[in-house]
């Protein structure tokens, strides 16, 4: 046997070359800058090409290339995908620039009192992340943060924590989010149960990282409010690249759905039909109705298409308005009236806003793309059946080792995104193979987003921003911000793990 046909054959061979691969993966990204799409195209090729895939096969011809691996691995996930990640994020820039930002803290404020001010930014930014980027939410709900922290005499930390877990917890367990939006489609898993067994393992999450350890850490880190409030355009992103991962315009693509706008906006500051909004902001009724309008409904038709009955009228309804991207096209279409049109503001600024806020969207789409390419290439050449396989044979339950893979690749990389959509490409034949319920697959989701989130460091840009946005040196922000990304993981993971055992 040569070489090769062990490469290609043999279960050691497979093993190593899935290796290598996610080796040569890491090196292009980290060491060669490479675009993490590039990178994964690259990959995905060669990997093919050693593991005996014909050309035709994995290009097509001039004539026909719509069966070839290429093609089929990146339209797969993307036509699930897109218009999901896409309404969300107008809906995200609408309900920002509209002012409901603003007056949501501001009501929570007033609710919780001046001690309870760390857990009322917790609570908006749990509630303003489920439609706003992370790092959005960051530029618009700082300058918020250093009031609070102003008014109540104490470390900038103690209130940024809360706040910063609650938009990560949201941003790494619910929809329309990139990354379980993507593990959710690779893994052939509803949207709905991706919801509930988000919220079900990530509120614990968040009070565990957000409300207690902020409340520890905050005690202990003295941090002052800096004298330079930004109030326009946002920093430049540290050495990782873009706001919350590596190289993806967010890492999960986050960039600025906002069209790059930053903090709170005044009438001096903002265009006439946005100063309107700020001047006139919406009620926390409205903006949370908004909010929980494609929540609702993902849910329902989950409910409805497991308790009623094929071809009846009510079941049809809820599952079609329940479509993700149904849902959220009513939600955007209802932001555009309320917080938009009835306000004032014009088709043209708000169609300006919503062109804006997709600029990013591309560099999301295409690492999404790219790496659901690598994982066809990875099922279809049988080296993800051979590490499947091995993982089987170690005893490691598959929701495990969805989560130690996506951590291990989070930390060597920074990108949330890639990590999951090369976990999933991992994994995808163990869990193809196992018969899983759709209430496991989510967990299976939750594990594989809990993973990818774990130790933001130094080649994370969403590292670097918090680090500029709340006054911290590097020290500081390994001391807060770092665990804290670890503690939301490791207890997202240890909580679906618990559901897993039940479910």
């Amino acid at each position: 046997m040569t070489f090769l046909d062990w490469l290609q054959n043999d279960t050691a061979g497979l093993l190593t070359l899935a290796a290598v691969s996610v080796a040569l993966l890491l090196i292009m990204i980290m060491r060669l800058r490479l675009e993490p799409f590039i990178a994964l195209i690259v990959t995905g090729v060669l990997v093919a090409l050693v593991a005996g895939v014909s050309v035709t096969d994995l290009v097509g011809t001039p004539i026909k290339a719509s069966d070839s691996l290429f093609e089929t691995g990146f339209a797969g996930i993307l036509g699930h995908i897109a218009p999901i990640i896409g309404l969300g994020t107008v809906l995200g820039a609408i309900m920002e620039r509209s002012g409901g930002a603003d007056a949501l803290t501001e009501r929570l404020l007033r609710l919780f009192g001046p001690k309870g001010a760390p857990l009322a930014m917790g609570v908006t930014g749990l509630v303003l992340g489920i439609p706003v980027f992370f790092d959005i939410g960051i530029f618009v709900l700082a300058p918020l943060v250093y009031v609070a922290a102003r008014r109540g005499g104490r470390s900038l930390v103690l209130y940024a924590m809360p706040m910063l877990a609650g938009l990560s917890m949201t941003h790494a367990f619910l929809p329309p989010h990139p990354g379980p939006v993507t593990a959710g489609g690779l893994l052939g898993v509803g949207m709905g149960w991706v919801i509930a067994m988000g919220l079900l393992c990530g509120i614990p999450a968040w009070l565990v990282s957000g409300v207690w350890w902020g409340s520890f850490i905050g005690r202990r880190i003295q941090v002052g409010v800096p004298e330079d409030l930004p109030g326009g355009a946002a920093p430049a992103p540290g050495p990782a690249g873009s706001a919350r991962d590596t190289g993806d315009s967010n890492g999960d693509g986050d960039g600025d759905p906002g069209g790059g706008t930053a903090g709170v906006r005044t009438a001096e500051t903002a265009g006439p039909q946005t100063a309107v909004a700020v001047a006139a902001p919406p009620s926390v009724a409205l903006i949370s109705s908004i909010i929980a309008v494609p929540l609702v409904l993902i849910l329902a038709a989950t409910v409805a298409g497991v308790t009623l009955p094929e071809g009846t009228v009510l079941r049809d309804v809820l599952v079609l308005l329940g479509t993700p991207a149904i849902a959220l096209t009513l939600s955007v279409l209802l932001a555009l009236y309320l917080l938009g049109i009835r306000r004032g503001t014009s088709m043209a600024e708000l169609g300006r806003i919503s062109g804006e806020s997709l600029r990013p969207v591309g560099m999301i789409l295409l690492v999404v793309g790219a790496g659901a390419f690598f994982g066809k290439v990875l099922q279809t050449t049988g080296v993800g059946d051979a590490l499947a396989g091995s993982m089987t044979a170690i005893g490691l339950p598959v929701i495990a080792s969805a989560y130690l893979i996506s951590a291990a690749l989070r930390i060597a990389q920074g990108s949330a995104t890639v990590a999951i959509v090369t976990t999933a490409g991992i994994i995808g034949p163990t869990v193809a193979a196992g018969g899983y319920s759709q209430p496991q697959l989510a967990l299976i989701v939750v594990a594989v987003s809990a993973g990818s989130i774990i130790a933001s460091h130094v080649n994370d840009g969403g590292f670097w921003i918090v680090a500029k946005y709340f006054n911290m040196t590097v020290k500081q922000t390994l001391m807060t911000w770092t665990v804290l990304e670890t503690i939301l993981s490791v207890v997202g993971f240890a909580a679906a793990a618990l559901v897993w055992a039940v479910v």
